[in-house]
């Protein structure tokens, strides 16, 4: 039986997510030469650069995977001391595997090159990043790798890891030996805050989380800016450079600063095109073919009030397909209408080949945090699956006009779009009542319910539904799996004419400057600390695209603190030395398991038949059954994998590996990569 202390795990650290997830014939073709790796690589953060995380390797599979165990780990030191930083970071990279050497990448830029095989450090970069800089989303989720085609076989610089580093540079390392390759940008570096239309207002409002996407030569990089600040925050410019010489390419502004591009009447008011954000933090996906890259971006500054940016606000909040080589438009797909509630495109676009109407289609799929997954044709940006305009609840906010439409795709929601005063949760009776009481207090008309100043329940929260762990596809069953939360937000417009107070403690304030309003907002929790929503508070979902329908749904993960699991004897009678178990722990861990876990993260597929998967706040790797959504196994980690794991082969053995540094908070505190294998042969 769940109990009130297990539950209570949850109280208070929830609020910290506020601040920030066999290939069949011819992909190889439609991606291009560069997105066709070996089968034992991982050369790419989504392996292909199209993003979809799917490894052909079955080495590890559905039958053995209850004997997988830890083969080695290593630790970047950056939880020790020496390494502290005003904000906390986090350790989300997912590393790349290429030719046997392992590259990633941390929060504070310095890049590792070990031996895949064994985890032995063949070398170290350090950038000298900042330490007293209180970065946001103080985060690296990897590095990107390629080989200059011209280059002589061996020369130094011919293959390259370049990094994108939180206080906004691109750097240009030798492969094999780590240096700087000097011949790159200014001695081998770029500085990304240069010549931005608005410049950042403060040093941490403007920073790089993402691996940039090379495609044919190119660099493409987005840029993360810091929300609500203020009105003209720092613009969210995608940029290009030349991967060889790091020379700019071309520039591209989501908020349409040329008044013959179609988006720009769309964005309506004196102070429109002055907007800033609408950028893209997520990871950027290529198709090197079609000579396309595919840009997710985020809302315009700030989130929650757009009276100074009235209109559809087209190119934020979208899909954008650009041309690699030239940065114009081949099309866009916006996917929220004028944002109000921080609904940022944070998930990676996916590009896949799927049969749909008795026909190969090459697609873009985009999962968001409203909850809805998107499949375009690439070609076009068109739906594939039908995407209906839905009349949406109107402002109350003088000035403010909210879309009287949202896109609402034809595929099942991936997580709900509504919650109820008879809908709420709690530790017990009392707990429960609180929040019913709440919730009938809030403005609540569903999905896409404005912001007010009396208070607006909004579902899903701003970290999702699906969120920056993204997508990752199954080619030969058709399947998309996502992980997504399943939690509510309250988020209130405090008039800056009265006086607030702006530290209740469990709330986020934010000034929103230039507005007539400041925010205050928060996950919806009970007294106890619980969601106020019904568990699972997180789930793992799977699509099938062959019959537009949920194939399964489970809850993914416990919202309990961690704790090594009991020992227990695999399938074949060995125990595993990390503490890992095969499932079926008793009633009590059952009941936490029908709660799920809130999770940051992203999932994997192999051709063996499993889905790979951290994310959640019980600090634990899973794989589950891809066909099923059955749990196989699972791993105690020694801090959260707030990361997206990753797969590959060395030496004639499978391995998988997964960031484990936590967030210093809710998901643990860690700096160690683990890496897990079947046992060695003997």
């Amino acid at each position: 039986m769940t109990t009130p202390r297990a539950l209570a795990g949850l109280t208070l650290g929830l609020t910290m997510l506020l601040a920030g997830c066999a290939p069949p014939a011819g992909r190889a073709a439609s991606l291009g030469p560069a997105a066709a790796p070996t089968d034992g690589d991982w050369p790419a953060y989504g392996r292909d650069r199209g993003g979809e995380r799917f490894s052909p390797l079955a080495q590890i599979d559905r039958g053995n995977v209850a004997t997988l165990r830890e083969a080695w780990r290593f630790s970047t030191g950056e939880a020790g001391p020496g390494y502290e930083t005003e904000r906390r970071t986090s350790f989300e990279a997912t590393p790349l595997v290429v030719a046997g050497t392992m590259y990633f990448s941390t929060a504070l830029g310095r890049v590792f090159a070990l031996d895949a095989a064994t985890g032995a450090e063949r070398w170290r970069f350090n950038p000298g990043v900042a330490r007293v800089a209180g970065f946001g989303d103080f985060t690296s989720r990897g590095v990107s790798y390629w080989v200059d085609p011209s280059a002589p076989r061996g020369a130094r610089c011919s293959a390259r890891i370049f990094v994108a580093t939180i206080d906004a540079r691109i750097i240009a390392l030798d492969a094999a030996a780590g240096g700087t390759c000097p011949s790159f940008g200014d001695g081998g570096s770029i500085d990304l805050r240069r010549a931005l239309r608005n410049a950042p207002f403060e040093y941490e409002e403007y920073e790089v989380t993402s691996p940039p996407a090379v495609v044919n030569g190119v660099l493409v990089v987005g840029s993360a800016v810091a929300d609500n600040n203020r009105t003209d925050a720092a613009s969210g410019e995608v940029r290009a450079f030349d991967a060889r010489t790091g020379a700019k390419r071309w520039s591209w502004d989501p908020v349409p600063q040329d008044s013959t591009d179609p988006a720009y009447s769309t964005w309506r008011g004196a102070a429109a095109h002055r907007t800033g954000a609408a950028n893209a933090w997520s990871v950027i996906a290529a198709d090197s073919a079609r000579d396309l890259v595919f840009v997710p971006t985020s809302s315009p500054s700030p989130d929650y009030y757009g009276g100074l940016r009235l209109g559809d606000d087209r190119y934020a909040n979208s899909v954008v397909a650009l041309h690699a080589s030239t940065g114009t438009v081949a099309w866009s797909f916006q996917t929220v209408h004028h944002d109000l509630w921080d609904y940022d495109n944070a998930a990676p676009p996916l590009l896949a080949t799927i049969n749909h109407g008795g026909r190969n289609v090459d697609v873009v799929m985009e999962a968001t945090k409203t909850g809805m997954l998107y499949v375009l044709d690439r070609d076009t940006g068109i739906p594939v699956f039908p995407v209906e305009e839905r009349a949406v609840p109107r402002s109350t906010i003088p000035g403010e006009e909210a879309s009287p439409t949202q896109p609402f795709s034809s595929l099942p929601a991936l997580s709900p779009h509504r919650l109820t005063a008879d809908d709420a949760f709690g530790a017990d009776s009392t707990d429960r009542a609180s929040c019913r009481a709440t919730i009938a207090s809030l403005r609540n008309e569903g999905i896409f319910t404005p912001p007010s100043t009396e208070g607006t329940l909004v579902v899903p929260a701003n970290i999702g539904g699906a969120h920056w762990g993204g997508l990752a596809y199954d080619p030969a069953r058709a399947l998309v799996v996502v992980p997504v939360n399943e939690v509510a937000a309250q988020v209130q417009l405090l008039p800056r004419a009265v006086e607030h107070s702006m530290n209740e403690p469990g709330w986020e304030y934010a000034e929103m400057r230039g507005t007539p309003y400041m925010l205050r907002r928060r996950i919806l929790l009970s007294p106890a600390g619980v969601p106020c929503t019904r568990p699972p508070f997180g789930s793992l979902v799977a699509v099938s695209l062959a019959t537009g329908t949920i194939a399964w749904r489970v809850p993914l993960g416990t919202p309990r603190p961690p704790k090594p699991l009991p020992a227990a004897q695999s399938a074949v009678g060995e125990q595993a030395r990390s503490g890992l178990t095969s499932i079926g722990q008793g009633a009590a861990d059952s009941a936490l398991a029908a709660l799920g876990s809130p999770n940051l993260g992203g999932a994997i597929v192999t051709a063996g038949g499993l889905v790979f998967i951290g994310a959640t706040i019980d600090q634990r790797l899973r794989a589950f059954d891809v066909e099923t959504g059955r749990q196989l196994w699972q791993a105690l980690l020694p801090a959260g994998g707030k990361a997206t794991p990753m797969t590959y082969m060395a030496g004639g053995r499978q391995y998988v590996a997964v960031a484990a540094g936590g967030d210093g908070a809710i998901f643990g505190k860690g700096d160690e990569l683990v890496v897990f294998a079947l046992p060695a042969p003997r």
